[in-house]
């Protein structure tokens, strides 16, 4: 399939204006594995031009103002002397896929029915239908189904006629063709009104497999209040309504590859935001931002589109701060910048300091390309950057300027510098440097304090324009507590402090109320107050910023493994937050295994201490299933396997710990790598769950056993077998590699080295990526690794598979220079 360059995009764009697609599908066929397609497509065109449209599938026949074209050249229809009107007519039959991109076909486990659902980010739609596959040239979109009569038929806007086997949907307002979805299916659908429906209402409407009905049902409540939230609190901030009709469908899909898509009145999330068992109230939190992120998707990216993949940044920057942001103001659940400090920023920290590192506003040649902007870069460092950018220039300001953006380019498309333009017009202020400075630079600042003959803010790694709080905490009576807070301009490489160091604080916290994007270090005394007394600061932002400074330190081999993980043994109990005591015993067990070479005792001490937590913690609450989890995640040795087994069987469980589906299956996994479940053990797991999500935990957990048939078995499955869907594929990866089992492991080292590139060029680019990053020998430490790896890093390879291969040597490189420091 030939890639669009940026160039020929912008080429054709200033050729061709898209007025309308009237495309019809035929699901009715008993085919498993193709679909009939139909579409004609009306456009304008300077007479004489020549251009072309894409299709990805087996084309029928073509015809252009009534005159038959083709073939094929790839996946491209070449469109000869074009008129000023113009018609195009093109029958084709397209294949279902198995990897999420186009048309997923997947049938259910539980019950054996068929559903469809449309995935067409980034170039997708052409495996759908023919088209200009490229965001720039919106049209008008008319869609009608043939599917079986037992079927639910779901698309952008709302169906009319009576949906019996015919479905025939109203015109959408203007949309990119990566925004058009359908989704066919025995669906099990909640609904309820938002306003009232023809009144400038909207209808809501959830949906999910018939098989997880019980689970949606239970939930349905609580997600439509979500919605209605959402919409309420974002109607007002952009200052307009929604912009697409009247229904707003959300569809809870199998086997999607990323957490959702935007889809304008179809937002396609993944199911695992169904839940099938208990799970904290911080997976609840994060199930909302991921709603609101897409709902803002509504205005900022669909309503106004990006030009080319470029700006992709603004999209998902824009959607990251506004998902916080409205579940901050919205909802009930509060808290939600001390997450978006410890877990999301070290996302994007974690991107910026990579060899892939790149401005946040991108450069992208080609629609291949723009797949690997989608990282922590386009969207933690991002959205830090615009909501440093609204504290600078106002809250107010930055939504009149956003507001005044929407309503001049609303159904177009843009650039960043009409954003800029609006929030300059706005605020009164030139923010061309600000821009230079944040967004066209790349790699993350470090702010350190330092006394030497005054106080003072040392900055490196990139000077920047940072305003910053700066706060000075003391210790008295077991409480750290507030003296002062400053605010404070930092631009150069070094910036005074109005302090007088005789008066020194026992902690001094750069960027407090963290408002910029930057890494921190502390100077001698403030880290030895936060190495044991961090539990004693009572503003949890505060101690999220302290948290996430040690977690820096520890990744750049500043700070060893031991001192970080005696930081947060000596500081989580501290902490009632479910999601900040997840993400420090994670990052805790990742140094305990990765940061040092005998990090034994370090895990049984995670261990110990989970253990002793799971007993402690009141029973039945959000911490108590942290507690067991992360206590599953790290344990090892006879007596630490035992009790797991104990939960397992029931035979020492927790007071109202419910050992419930997805608990028994982190257990069981846990134990598989361990060596202490065989085949037949993990197989009658199975079988209490022949579920889709049974199947993967189920792969995941054969695969991880400490045995070298098993290996062989898993790598063999994820690199060769077809008749696995991407989930699948990744779920067999997913178990190969473990800590502890070396000598099982290093024969594939070499497989990897020799057979990635071929997989690369034979695979979807979503299940290539995916087996580049989880086919990667990530838990063997050791540089004969980065030697036998490197040879993937020469040009003649792909750029895509460079730079997986790149970003995972790197977080081996950091294990390797810890362990050597």
């Amino acid at each position: 399939m030939r890639n669009l360059t940026r160039d020929e995009a912008r080429e054709r764009a200033a050729l061709l204006e898209v007025a309308s697609y009237d495309v019809r599908l035929d699901l009715t066929g008993t085919d498993a594995s193709r679909f009939g397609s139909q579409v004609t497509v009306r456009f304008a065109a300077p007479a004489g031009e020549q251009s072309f449209a894409e299709l990805d599938g087996q084309l029928l026949q073509a015809t252009l103002n009534g005159a038959e074209i083709g073939p094929l050249v790839g996946n491209r229809l070449v469109l000869p002397d074009l008129r000023t009107d113009n018609e195009l007519v093109v029958h084709a039959r397209c294949a279902f896929s198995r990897t999420g991109e186009g048309l997923h076909r997947f049938v259910d486990p539980a019950d054996g029915e068929v559903y469809l659902y449309a995935q067409s980010f980034l170039d997708d739609a052409q495996r759908i239908f023919a088209c200009f596959d490229q965001p720039d040239l919106k049209a008008v979109l008319r869609l009608t189904v043939d599917a079986p009569a037992a079927w639910t038929v779901i698309g952008n806007a709302r169906a009319d006629g009576d949906g019996s086997t015919r479905w025939v949907f109203a015109p959408t307002e203007p949309i990119s063709t990566y925004l058009f979805t359908v989704a066919a299916g025995p669906w099990h659908s909640v609904r309820a009104n938002y306003g009232v429906v023809g009144h400038d209402g909207i209808e809501l409407g959830l949906h999910c497999r018939r098989s997880l009905a019980q689970h949606l049902d239970s939930d349905a409540a609580e997600l439509l209040e979500l919605t209605a939230q959402c919409l309420d609190f974002q109607q007002e901030a952009f200052g307009r309504r929604y912009p697409f009709g009247d229904t707003y469908d959300q569809l809870f899909v199998p086997e999607f590859n990323a957490g959702a898509m935007e889809n304008p009145g179809a937002v396609t999330f993944s199911e695992d935001f169904v839940f099938r068992s208990r799970v904290t109230d911080d997976r609840r939190r994060r199930r909302a931002m991921v709603i609101a992120h897409e709902m803002s998707h509504m205005w900022f990216g669909d309503l106004v589109t990006m030009r080319w993949w470029d700006d992709l940044w603004l999209n998902e920057s824009f959607a990251e701060l506004m998902g916080f942001l409205t579940v901050d103001r919205a909802t009930r659940h509060g808290g939600t910048w001390v997450d978006f400090t410890l877990s999301r920023k070290a996302w994007g920290y974690r991107a910026d300091q990579l060899p892939s590192t790149h401005p946040v506003q991108g450069d992208v040649a080609d629609n291949r390309s723009a797949l690997l902007n989608f990282d922590g870069i386009s969207y933690a460092k991002g959205a830090s950057v615009l909501r440093q950018l609204m504290a600078t220039v106002g809250e107010d300001a930055f939504f009149t300027g956003v507001r005044g953006y929407l309503d001049r380019h609303a159904f177009g498309n843009t650039g960043f510098e009409d954003l800029l333009g609006e929030l300059e017009a706005a605020s009164g202020r030139s923010l061309a440097e600000w821009a230079r400075a944040w967004l066209q630079t790349s790699g993350v600042s470090t702010l350190r304090a330092v006394f030497d003959d005054g106080a003072r803010v040392q900055q490196d790694g990139g000077l920047r324009p940072h305003r910053i709080g700066v706060g000075l905490y003391d210790l008295t009576e077991a409480q750290l507590s507030l003296r002062s807070r400053v605010d404070v301009e930092v631009s150069g490489a070094w910036t005074d402090l109005d302090l007088d160091i005789a008066d020194r604080p026992d902690l001094l916290l750069l960027n407090d109320g963290d408002l910029s994007f930057a890494k921190l270090r502390f100077d001698e005394r403030s880290l030895a107050t936060v190495r044991t007394g961090l539990r004693h600061l009572a503003d949890p932002l505060a101690r999220a910023l302290c948290w996430a400074a040690l977690w820096d330190a520890c990744r750049d081999a500043d700070l060893s493994a031991a001192v970080f993980v005696g930081a947060v043994l000596a500081g989580v109990d501290g902490e009632s937050d479910p999601a900040i005591v997840e993400t420090l015993l994670h990052q805790a067990a990742t140094a305990a295994t990765a940061y040092t070479a005998d990090g034994a005792a370090l895990r049984d001490a995670l261990g110990e201490a989970s253990w002793r937590a799971v007993w402690q913690a009141a029973p039945g609450s959000d911490l108590q299933l942290v507690r067991i989890r992360a206590f599953a995640h790290v344990a090892g040795g006879s007596r630490q396997s035992t009790d797991l087994e104990s939960v397992l069987d029931g035979t020492a469980v927790p007071a109202r710990l419910r050992v419930d589906t997805d608990l028994r299956w982190a257990l069981v996994e846990a134990l598989a790598a361990l060596g202490r479940l065989e085949v037949t053990d993990i197989d009658a797991e199975h079988s209490r769950d022949l579920t889709a999500a049974g199947r993967l935990h189920s792969l995941t957990a054969l695969a991880a056993r400490p045995d070298a048939a098993a290996k062989t078995d898993a790598w063999q499955a994820a690199t060769t077998d077809r008749n696995l869907s991407n989930h699948e594929c990744g779920a067999v990866a997913a178990g190969i590699w473990r800590p502890g089992q070396d000598a099982l492991l290093w024969p594939f080292v070499d497989r990897y080295v020799t057979e990635l590139p071929s997989l690369w060029a034979e695979r979807s680019p979503q299940v290539a990526g995916l087996l580049a990053q989880r086919l990667f020998p990530s838990t063997i430490i050791d540089p004969q690794v980065l030697d036998r790896t490197a040879v993937l890093l020469d040009p003649e390879h792909p750029a895509g598979l460079r730079r997986y291969v790149a970003e995972q040597r790197d977080d081996l490189q950091r294990a390797v220079r810890a362990r050597s420091a």
